[in-house]
């Protein structure tokens, strides 16, 4: 997430303390069992984690685990509930997240432990606050690298006490639930998404006349040549660029790019997976080049980032592709989305270890995408339809709640808003 900066020069508010990070709170950070052995790793239960995770602002579980092998024989430890975890090194260094869960650590992350008496959701707010301050410091050659000694140098301002720390944090964290909340039901329905397309586009088990699996009750298949495979007799195979509505992006020029939002919205690579819009453009251009809601992007350089976009006035920078269905097809953004998807991956995977990868005009005109028939038993446009509808919508209350809680949170930890009774905000006048 974007987070404003503090000023340069802070001002605390009346009945307010300033405190050095080292003053009240103890620090520590983990360590990383050898990786060469096996036993340290294999069924391990105690969660362990990395700092790729900390880009969550709450930690409720982890993906990976030590045995007590592990846990024995390195000088990792395991930190209590509340424990507030500052990345240093890597893509999330400087970013904070609240610890709900016991769990131990790798090196590249300081571990701040809680203190009775402050909040720990107190602190790791204020933490964000100094988030383009912290992406600042460096150590050694290693860019981006925070240490342990310059975190505890850091100060903060905070209410006298710990009950008017944790009212004045209630909102943000109350938006912070929120958009996490949003973020798990678009996981299920993506999952939902999925799943129905393996089963009827991969298995080809749709539902039949009698509302039976197709192929598995014997349904007629035809070989078909393209997809050296069978698939259902009535289906065709279409070039991506005949199936779909296909479009690159703009080449926008960079010395025309501004800050100010009343201007053209681009969405570069950076964009796609967050559903953001990273600059503004003084530029016009054709309408061809404007997003739609359920367009399916990709980026063509480096990660080949894939998402769905969720707005119709965001115009669409070079180096990345937009594929749209026509209105009276049967093909449904869904299905375009999960049908390349195993394609953009494998183009992903071959180009890791290389400089920079590159999806080529070439290598779209080679794919192709199956053009389902539809009956009064199957309609999976409808469908596919529907569960993107329910995505967009969520997509687009967690951006509306990321910018309401980023434009709060420094005005907050400033003391420049309070929170009453109700955890409304009302701003605070000298």
């Amino acid at each position: 997430m974007e987070l404003k900066k503090y000023k340069k020069k802070r001002i605390t508010p009346q009945g307010w303390k300033e405190i050095t990070l080292a003053e009240v709170f103890n620090t520590s950070s983990g360590a990383t069992p050898l990786s060469t052995e096996a036993s340290y790793y294999e069924n391990g239960t105690i969660p362990w984690i990395n700092s790729g995770e900390l880009a969550s602002p709450y930690i409720y579980d982890t993906t990976n685990f030590i045995s007590q092998a592990g846990f024995e024989n390195s000088s990792t430890e395991i930190y209590p509930i509340d424990t507030v975890l500052v990345a240093m090194y890597g893509a999330t260094a400087g970013k904070a997240s609240l610890l709900k869960m016991e769990a131990c650590t790798n090196q590249a992350i300081c571990a701040i432990l809680p203190n009775k008496d402050y909040s720990s959701t107190f602190l790791k707010y204020s933490i964000d606050t100094l988030y383009d301050h912290l992406v600042g410091l460096s150590s050694g050659s290693a860019r981006d690298n925070l240490s342990q000694a310059e975190l505890k140098k850091l100060k903060l301002i905070m209410p006298p006490t710990k009950n008017e720390q944790n009212k004045l944090v209630s909102i943000l964290a109350s938006i912070d639930r929120k958009i996490e909340l949003n973020q798990a039901i678009n996981q299920n329905l993506e999952a939902m998404a999925k799943q129905l397309y393996d089963y009827w586009f991969v298995q080809f088990d749709f539902p039949n006349r009698e509302g039976k699996p197709y192929k598995s009750s014997g349904g007629a298949m035809v070989w078909n040549e393209k997809l050296k495979r069978e698939i259902p007799q009535g289906w065709n195979i279409l070039p991506l660029f005949d199936a779909i509505s296909v479009q690159y992006g703009f080449p926008f020029a960079t010395e025309q790019f501004t800050d100010e939002i009343t201007n053209i919205p681009i969405v570069r690579i950076r964009d796609i997976l967050e559903g953001t819009t990273s600059a503004y453009s003084f530029e016009n251009t054709d309408e061809k080049y404007c997003l739609n809601e359920g367009d399916v992007l990709v980026g063509m350089d480096g990660n080949f980032h894939m998402n769905f976009w969720h707005n119709n006035i965001a115009y669409l920078n070079q180096r990345c592709v937009r594929m749209r269905p026509y209105r009276d097809s049967s093909i449904s953004s869904i299905q375009i989305y999960y049908n390349i998807q195993p394609y953009i991956k494998a183009k992903e995977q071959n180009a890791k270890g290389s400089t920079v990868g590159h999806l080529s005009d070439k290598d779209l005109k080679g794919l192709y995408l199956i053009k389902p028939a539809i009956s009064l038993s199957f309609n999976p446009r409808k469908v596919f339809d529907e569960l993107l509808a329910l995505i967009i919508e969520n997509k687009q209350q967690i951006l509306s709640l990321t910018k309401q809680r980023d434009e709060l949170l420094p005005l907050l930890m400033n003391g420049q808003v309070s929170v009453n009774s109700d955890l409304s905000v009302y701003m605070v006048i000298d």
